[in-house]
């Protein structure tokens, strides 16, 4: 089984085991779509970066990549001899290639938005498109010709698939409704009702007499094709579903939702039989390797994972905490990780084998906030016990309390030379510590709400937060001066990170976005709008990766370029 992911890579899953079995990688954006070759030997897949790509299936190599489309390129097709694909893309044109040579062959124009899907009759002779134009249009193969518009959706068109015999066409809609046509009159047979929002994908079972769609409303339904009756709704995907597809034996059904899953499903009885899984609840915090090339996250699902930040890749599952885990914090050989959990304990773990090496037991309310020394033998906790503790790495001691706070210590950070701690809190204010002495040496008052996050300039000298009050704020270390407050998000601010070389801030928001901010001047650069509330974000060392997480489970991939 294969499906396609927004980290730019395909992935191979066998279905019996649910085993990542390969990754391909080699796209530069998104991939949106993917097909096999008849002998099941060859995928071809499509993607953002305007490009399709033919891969080996065992191997993973890439072999050719086709270039022509000036936009996203959205579907693609293979002929039933599996020498040519049809390509479709945003710029509103279906393309025909050579499987083998990659030439572009043919150029079909006509539609006024957006090509959406595609599909080709049982013969290969024809195919039909559909668009974000609101039709669907057949047109022949060798010449290109358009030989008929299908006028009937009342919104765009997301998906049509072809019945066996080749002589008739269902489509899905943003209209919410599926449409049974007929290929050579164009006429409109038949209308099915039911979902709550768009219908984004369909497919047909192997004896043509039923079609399976899937919705934004979350479900997947199955359709008698005769009568338009509806036999039977899949639930169990918590966020909208955008893939449907059937085994080779008819009998189950894969879908892929942005819940971040893919689930497989007995056609008859609509049972749930098996899950495929990243994080299934809020990210809540991430960190990357000392070198760049991996990511830790961390999940309400009681879980942390380890990415490939190049490929995407799940690498490997820590479990453990009994509770959500809220924090996390690498090492600075980067061979260990250190976590905090609303079970009020941190755990130690060894990266490479994911064992569980040491418990620290002692807040009294959950860990909300991790930070290590830049010797790596110490680590720095908040809680909401209002508290911050600092524990031996090795011992597992906990060695000081620091008291203060009024209401839960949110985030903390430690001077690059190890010296002093900043902490953030619920009470809307930031202290400054004494590491060695347990000095409360400043507070910085500001903020109008709680404030969530803080990173400090890597020159030791000013301190930004994040609040609540949907603002950034830039303070003097020393001084305790505001010096600069950052406008621009419509919610509370829940993560904030610097580059490497301090002269920007990227900001994570409730609002859906990411921010990136100059710090010296407070300008705005740019922003990233994403499909739910951000809770997290980290900069890679090489200052152009971007890692974030979201309240979806999604972990997302960013480069900054040209900023």
């Amino acid at each position: 089984m294969q499906f396609i992911t927004n980290d730019r890579t395909l992935k191979l899953w066998n279905l019996e085991t649910g085993e990542d079995e390969r990754t391909f990688n080699g796209h530069s954006d998104s991939v949106t779509a993917v097909a096999l070759t008849p002998d099941g030997k060859w995928v071809i897949s499509a993607s953002n970066d305007n490009t399709l790509k033919l891969w080996n299936l065992e191997t993973g190599e890439d072999e050719r990549t086709f270039n022509g489309h000036s936009d996203s390129v959205t579907a693609v097709a293979l002929t039933p001899d599996g020498k040519r694909v049809i390509s479709a893309s945003d710029d509103r044109t279906l393309k025909l290639w050579n499987l083998e040579t990659g030439e572009d062959e043919r150029t079909f124009n006509g539609h006024s938005d957006s090509v959406t899907a595609v599909a080709l009759t049982p013969d290969g002779k024809r195919v039909i498109s559909a668009s974000l134009d609101n039709t669907l249009k057949l047109w022949n193969l060798e010449t290109g010709q358009h030989e008929r518009t299908f006028n009937g959706h009342s919104n765009s068109v997301r998906a049509v698939a072809l019945t066996p015999n080749g002589k008739r066409v269902i489509s899905a809609s943003n209209d919410r409704t599926l449409k049974l046509w007929n290929l050579e009159t164009g006429e409109d047979e038949r209308t099915f009702n039911g979902h709550s929002d768009w219908v984004r994908a369909v497919a047909l079972t192997l004896d043509g007499k039923r079609v399976i769609s899937a919705s934004n409303d979350n479900t997947l339904k199955l359709w008698n094709l005769e009568t338009g009756q509806h036999e039977r709704t899949f639930n169990g995907h918590s966020d909208r579903v955008t893939a449907v597809a059937l085994t080779l034996d008819g009998k189950q059904v894969i879908s892929a939702s942005n819940d971040n899953t893919l689930k497989l499903w007995n056609l008859e009885t609509g049972e749930d039989e098996r899950t495929f899984n990243g994080h299934s609840r809020v990210v809540t915090a991430v960190a990357l390797t000392p070198d760049g090339k991996r990511v830790i996250s961390a999940s309400n699902d009681r879980t942390l994972k380890l990415w490939n930040l190049e490929t995407g890749e799940d690498e490997r599952t820590f479990n453990g905490h009994s509770d959500s885990v809220t924090a996390v914090a690498l090492t600075p050989d980067g061979k260990r990780v250190i976590s905090a959990s609303d079970d009020r304990t941190l755990k130690l773990w060894n990266l490479e084998t994911g064992e569980d090496e040491r418990t620290f037991n002692g807040h009294s309310d959950s860990v909300t906030a991790v930070a290590l020394t830049p010797d790596g033998k110490r680590v720095i906790s908040a809680s909401d016990d209002r508290t911050l503790k600092l524990w031996n790495l090795e011992t597992g001691e906990d060695e000081r309390t620091f008291n203060g706070h009024s209401d839960s210590v949110t985030a903390v950070a430690l001077t690059p030379d190890g010296k002093r701690v900043i902490s953030a809190s619920l009470d809307n204010t930031l202290k400054l510590w004494n590491l060695k002495t347990r000095q409360h040496e400043r507070t910085f008052n500001g903020h109008s709400d709680w404030v969530r996050a803080v990173a400090l300039t890597p020159d030791d000298k000013r301190v930004i937060s994040a609040s609540d009050d949907r603002t950034l704020k830039l303070w003097n270390l020393e001084t305790g001066e505001d010096e600069r407050t950052f406008n621009g998000h419509s919610d509370s601010v829940t993560a904030v990170a610097l580059t490497p070389d301090g002269k920007r801030v990227i900001s994570a928001s409730l609002d859906n976005t990411l921010k990136l901010w100059n710090l010296e001047t407070g300008e705005e650069i740019a922003t990233f709008t994403g499909e739910a509330p951000f809770s997290c974000c980290a900069v890679a060392p090489d200052g152009v990766a971007i890692v974030a997480g979201d309240s979806s489970g999604r972990v997302h991939f960013l480069r900054l370029e040209n900023v």
